[in-house]
């Protein structure tokens, strides 16, 4: 668990919120009882914003369901190649991994050569 106080853990709380609750930064920072500028210092350290995704999956954890269902829809509907990438991606069907096979083959530089004269030759 990280090192945040009860106010960055109350600013998490409304950040969280789809659209920060209707608030904006400045309110925000005032209902946490704490300045605009620290609110950015805040925004800017890795441990705050860690805290703060993670409160987000937790918020949102439960519809995951509900929105992989509804991509196929919006897949067909708008053809987002894009969204049909990350679903197949989500499924572990597509990934950034490439392999390439390669071949030790003795075959030298010289003997190709000769092979490629051999068929000019025919």
């Amino acid at each position: 668990m990280p090192n945040l106080n009860d106010k960055q853990y109350s600013a998490i709380a409304i950040l969280s919120q789809p659209k920060r609750g209707g608030l904006t930064y400045e309110q925000v920072a005032d209902e946490v009882g704490i300045s605009r500028r620290q609110l950015q210092e805040w925004r800017k350290d890795d441990a705050f914003n860690d805290e703060l995704k993670r409160q987000i999956m937790r918020d949102t954890i439960d519809r995951l369901p509900e929105i992989m269902e509804s991509i196929p829809d919006h897949i067909i509907k708008d053809g987002n190649a894009a969204m049909f990438r990350t679903l197949l991606q989500s499924f572990g069907m597509l990934t950034e991994k490439v392999e390439v096979e390669t071949k030790n083959d003795s075959t030298s530089i010289e003997a190709m050569k000769a092979d490629i004269e051999r068929i000019r030759g025919k």
